[in-house]
């Protein structure tokens, strides 16, 4: 699959985050911000102490999703 230039791709990991890849912005708690890299991973397990950043503790608590 060709991705647009300044598209962003979303990949849902298999009992895991989500795979945000291109550029972007998140807001998160009335806040706002930029991440200045390429790729991010959100968490899906609802068990992060990074909110809304993965911090891998789905493997932890064994999510399955």
């Amino acid at each position: 699959m060709e991705r647009r230039k300044n598209s962003c791709k979303v990949e849902v990991l298999k009992n895991g985050p989500l795979l945000i890849q291109g550029p972007l912005s998140i807001s998160y708690n009335g806040k706002e911000e930029s991440p200045d890299r390429e790729k991010i991973f959100l968490c899906r397990c609802g068990g992060s102490s990074k909110k809304p950043y993965c911090d891998g503790t789905h493997k932890k608590i064994g999510f399955e999703g």
